[in-house]
């Protein structure tokens, strides 16, 4: 993160506000403006950390806030430590406590063991802007919180961030959930990151998600879910990416195409590449419908690429569901509430019936993508080459990016999409 002080603004400052309400630090309204009170509040932050009150968010700063970014601290026991005691200091529960820990005996604590302690918030924030930096430190407060989640680098983006995929459950039915192949539909990156969370919690504790037995989709399916396909995208349209080399570059970029938002209309990656407009099936037609459309070059969206699978992100994804046996999969995007279940004359076993039930579950329609948008999406491949259901999920409705304020009504909408994914694979 950025160095912020009063008068910043951006995500960066969102991130703030939201650390310092969870560290019990109010700044007022979490809006991505540094003013009077979030300056008040990082100043008494910083008096109760002992780190200088500057008022300044610096990476001394940062580094003392992480753990609540994250989600959680580390404790070393000392004597008269008891679980319910810890886990009333923290505002946290002894299920949470014994969850991040296997094998932690209540009874039987050692005096000098280190312990993680889950706060009693969630991880995944569903009121700020998303960037790489803030999945990366979600990804690690969810491993630590639930140790039973595995992850792995699949790529790297075009600068060179980690694609990483999240796996949870062992059953012998593959699946997979992606969201953010477009920059400025990054509010698909917290959906399907609360939704491992919910699900992760309800494993844990033994509960349900969506009225289905988490332990029941747990043995029956893995589900690998890439949250952040397009990082350097998402970083660009949130103002991460300001300045530098790729940034003069997307402002280039952009000046060709001035009817286009700057950097709101961004969908491609960080070189001007729409990455689901990579993938190799109908990508010659794409192209002509494309380059017909006026998108000859690098385009802040539509520009196809200088082949199939030009762009790393791209590569990653076809190189990685072509390593497993996906029997499902659903890549989330913005907006229109529409369920894209079809490619072409393909009619994969149960694909519109699936479809149906995942449009009553969510009350978006099911509909059969254009033809004029219907070709080399990651969708598409993945029907072409297996003959396997395969859904682009369009959530939300309005203009991209979307607001914040719309997840609660997405994330609810979709809540039964994802389940489904994995009992009726």
């Amino acid at each position: 993160m950025e160095t912020v002080r009063l008068g910043s603004t951006g995500a960066d400052v969102e991130l703030l506000q939201l650390t310092l309400t969870r560290a019990g630090f109010s700044p007022g309204a979490i809006d991505g403006v540094f003013g009077a009170a979030t300056r008040r509040a990082l100043v008494q932050y910083q008096q109760s950390a002992g780190i200088p009150a500057d008022g300044i968010a610096g990476p001394q700063t940062w580094n003392s806030l992480v753990k609540y970014i994250q989600g959680y601290t580390t404790r070393q026991l000392v004597r008269g430590d008891t679980l319910f005691r810890i886990a009333n200091t923290y505002n946290t529960t002894v299920r949470a406590i014994t969850g991040a820990n296997p094998g932690l005996n209540a009874n039987n604590l050692r005096i000098g063991q280190t312990i993680i302690v889950p706060f009693g918030f969630p991880v995944v924030p569903t009121n700020i802007s998303y960037s790489f930096h803030l999945t990366t430190f979600v990804i690690n407060g969810l491993l630590a919180r639930y140790p039973f989640i595995r992850t792995t680098v699949i790529g790297r983006s075009v600068m060179g961030k980690n694609i990483t995929a999240m796996i949870i459950g062992n059953g012998p039915v593959e699946v997979s959930y992606n969201a953010s192949h477009h920059a400025n539909e990054w509010i698909t990156t917290p959906v399907v990151l609360r939704y491992l969370e919910e699900y992760a919690a309800a494993y844990r504790d033994g509960g349900t998600i969506f009225n289905t037995p988490a332990s029941t989709l747990y043995n029956r399916t893995t589900l690998y879910l890439i949250p952040l396909v397009n990082p350097d995208g998402v970083d660009l349209v949130n103002g991460i990416i300001r300045s530098g080399p790729y940034y003069r570059t997307a402002v280039q970029i952009s000046e060709d195409y001035p009817d286009i938002p700057f950097p709101d209309g961004w969908k491609a990656n960080i070189s001007g590449t729409d990455l689901n407009l990579q993938y190799p099936a109908g990508w010659e037609l794409a192209k002509e419908i494309k380059f017909a459309q006026g998108f000859t070059s690098p385009a802040p969206r539509d520009f196809v690429g200088t082949a199939a699978l030009s762009a790393p992100e791209s590569r990653a994804m076809h190189q990685f569901t072509s390593n497993h046996n996906f029997s499902l999969i659903l890549a989330y995007h913005t907006q229109g509430e529409i369920i894209y279940w079809k490619y072409l004359d393909y009619l994969p076993p149960r694909s519109q019936e699936i479809a149906l039930k995942m449009g009553d579950a969510s009350g978006y329609t099911v509909e059969e993508t254009p033809y004029a948008s219907g070709h080399a999406g990651y969708k598409d491949w993945f029907i072409q080459q297996y003959n396997r259901p395969g859904y682009t999920i369009e959530c939300g409705r309005g203009e991209n990016p979307l607001p914040i304020s719309q997840f609660d009504q997405i994330y609810s909408d979709n809540v039964g999409i994802m389940t489904l994914g994995m009992t009726e694979a």
